[in-house]
């Protein structure tokens, strides 16, 4: 019988990819054949007895069946997850890191790129030069430069470290799903919303069981210590989310030292003094001296107002407390409760009362009409091309003189085998066909976990949420807008510090009036969000701004605290975060809690000694959206701009040099805390371009 990867010829709306007609014996058969054909391919390269040049060397065939089916399969995996896929992904795992390492370290590979990378007065446009740059330091990093039997090591040390982190994320979506708090009286759901009620009478409802259930998942677990009235219980939530992998089945606590250790190990191999080094030499911020100074300058900037946030938290709860509240302590979990009771009282602005306001489909809308506003682009649904679940809805996005630019998924619901959290991805990236000279456009995904529909309501979503599905957004235009020749540069194969400036660009206009005015509309009436709401919004915009910031510090802090160790990581892991994220800690560490065995972003992701590009990323958007600013924020002359510079060139140049390109010069830390409205007497400034 034919496998659909390899036949190749799906006879879909775009080639967009027939989900309901992939068999699933088709993945291992097409990941294995993959991995033929391009060994296949790389020996047919260096046995060429014709001097190397760029187009007899580099490997530039995009259209590769291994990737084909890897971008399917493990796609699927995070968002349709079966018991039959995890079981193949772990078999298919360490193959397809030995197969990869094969690949890294073939010395006969390697010199012909080499022997191109140093042929004197080679004529290459920027872009062949890029890729080739990518393609020499890339074999370096991956060990090709190491004796035989140290490639053997090396191999087997990725390969036990592509099953470490697979593992890592898939004990944390078990241990989410095992955790449930089945609630049956009206006293232990007092203060929910309806709907958080309704959300919970639901979840109950799917599982048999009269009452409320409450889960780990970020809708769920988010209200209920916002909302809910019953400290005993919102503790009982807290310390389950904060142990999470910490004991039993799913127990993340010695994987994770695993994981550090074979990461020191690996960089230690390739001649770098720890994980860190080996990271940052491919980052904006090229060593840990630019990340520990935007650390210090972050410290420095926001920690005086996150302790006087803090404080200011609990004072309100001991005034609530009244009788006996001298003695009240706040605890993490009455954090979100206390917080939210005071931005109330302080601007009479919650949550809930904004939600009515922001129906899904009509945020939707919204979002994708300021990308039209912006660029020109239209977002079309088409219920002919096929999606991976109901949920899924599929849009054809066309530019302003009607090309077609690429295919939209977006996924919004949490499901029981779908990972938690946000987050963008390609079933296919876009290039060039080198052969035909066509433009291969790409399949990009949004999937997030956003309140679901109830049945009485449609899915009404949080001021939070509408920020979030921003900031995905913003992934998928940095991949829809992708105009380049190599996939290896294409979409968001660009530095890691770099890929959030797409996303956290387009949060700011959130909190901007007139796109507020134009997104929020009353799901039932229709009128329009009341002027004095969106007033109150822009008054509270920075509301325990600090505290958040000094949040991702301390992960950031974490972070680095892994990845720059010099030796074996040896001692207990939860007394190793503590003393980790010490200087940013606002509450001290819970017993028996554990952020690392859930920190999947530097654990499972792509994130280790990389997350400070959050903040990093949020000083090159603070920056570049004061161009807008002062230019129009629906200016399309600024959007055409920042489109061509930054955009649709993927990772085709230095980041900097897009980013100079667009804004004029470099970036510095003054547009951010202007924003926050955070004040400080130091004239230091971080360096944001190593």
């Amino acid at each position: 019988m034919a496998n659909i990867f390899i036949e190749n010829k799906y006879n879909t709306p775009h080639d967009s990819i027939p989900f309901s007609r992939i068999r699933f014996e088709e993945y291992e058969e097409a990941m294995t054949e993959g991995m033929k054909q391009e060994d296949a391919e790389i020996e047919r390269v260096v046995s060429n007895p014709d001097k190397p040049t760029f187009d007899n060397t580099m490997l530039t065939r995009s259209e590769r069946l291994l990737s084909r089916t890897t971008s399917v399969f493990f796609n699927l995996l995070s968002a349709c997850r079966t018991d039959e896929m995890e079981a193949l992904s772990q078999k298919m795992q360490p193959l397809l890191s030995e197969h990869a390492s094969r690949i890294a370290m073939n010395t006969r590979l390697f010199e012909r790129i080499k022997a191109v990378h140093d042929a004197p007065g080679r004529q290459l446009t920027p872009e062949e030069q890029k890729l080739l740059d990518d393609a020499y330091e890339g074999f370096t990093r991956s060990g090709a430069l190491l004796p035989e039997e140290e490639k053997k090591i090396l191999a087997e040390k990725r390969r036990e470290l592509g099953m470490l982190t697979l593992q890592f994320s898939q004990n944390e979506l078990h241990a989410t799903n095992a955790f449930s708090l089945h609630l049956t009286t009206e006293d232990e759901v007092s203060g929910l919303p309806e709907s958080a009620l309704e959300a919970a009478a639901m979840e109950a409802k799917s599982r048999g069981l009269e009452g409320w259930v409450v889960t780990l998942k970020g809708p769920s677990y988010s209200a209920f210590l916002q909302y809910a009235d019953r400290r005993d219980l919102r503790e009982k939530v807290y310390r389950a989310m904060a142990t999470l992998c910490t004991s039993g089945e799913w127990n993340n606590l010695e994987i994770v030292r695993q994981i550090v250790n074979l990461r020191r190990e690996i960089a230690g191999m390739l001649g770098f003094k720890c994980y860190a080094d080996f990271a940052l030499k491919e980052r904006m911020a090229q060593d840990t001296e630019h990340v520990d100074a935007l650390v210090e300058q972050l410290l420095e900037s926001y920690m005086p107002k996150a302790r006087e946030e803090v404080k200011e938290i609990e004072d309100f709860a001991r005034e609530e407390m009244k009788a006996g509240g001298r003695d009240f302590k706040l605890e993490p979990w009455d954090l979100s409760y206390y917080s939210h009771k005071l931005r109330k009282a302080r601007y009479d602005l919650d949550s809930e009362m904004l939600r009515p306001y922001f129906p899904l489909d009509r945020v939707k809308e919204n979002v994708f009409s300021l990308a039209t506003r912006l660029y020109g682009i239209t977002f079309t649904e088409n219920p002919d091309i096929e999606v991976y679940h109901p949920d899924v809805k599929a849009y054809e996005v066309r530019d302003a003189d009607g090309t077609f630019l690429a295919v939209l998924y977006a996924d919004f619901f949490p499901r029981d085998n779908k990972q938690s959290g946000a987050w963008m991805t390609s079933y296919r990236e876009q290039w060039i066909d080198l052969e035909t000279g066509k433009d291969i456009r790409p399949l990009v995904s949004i999937v997030l976990n956003v309140t679901k529909p109830t049945e009485t309501k449609p899915a009404l979503l949080t001021l939070g949420e509408v920020e979030t599905f921003l900031h995905e957004f913003g992934h998928a235009l940095h991949g829809i807008f992708s105009k380049v020749r190599f996939e290896g540069l294409s979409c968001t194969n660009v530095y890691w510090d770099f890929v959030e400036l797409p996303s956290q660009f387009m949060e700011n206009f959130v909190m901007e009036p007139e796109f507020l005015r134009s997104l929020g509309r009353h799901y039932q009436t229709g009128e329009p969000l009341p002027e004095e709401f969106i007033t109150r919004i822009m008054k509270a915009k920075n509301f325990m701004v600090a505290y958040g910031c000094i949040r991702q510090v301390s992960f950031i802090l974490l972070d680095m605290a892994y990845y720059t160790l010099q030796n074996p990581l040896n001692e207990d892991i939860m007394a190793f975060e503590t003393k980790a994220w010490s200087r940013a800690l606002l509450f001290p560490q819970l017993p028996g809690s554990c952020m690392s065995t859930r920190f999947g972003h530097i654990m499972s992701g792509g994130y280790a000694a990389g997350y400070y590009s959050y903040k990093w990323a949020e000083v090159l958007d603070a920056d570049a959206f004061i161009v807008f600013q002062k230019e129009g924020i629906f200016n399309p002359e600024t959007a055409r701009r920042f489109r061509d510079c930054i955009l649709s060139r993927g990772g085709t140049e230095h980041p900097m040099t897009l980013y100079k390109r667009f804004r004029g010069g470099e970036p510095t830390i003054e547009a951010l805390l202007r924003r926050n409205g955070i004040t400080t007497t130091s004239e230091k400034q971080p360096k944001t371009n190593g």
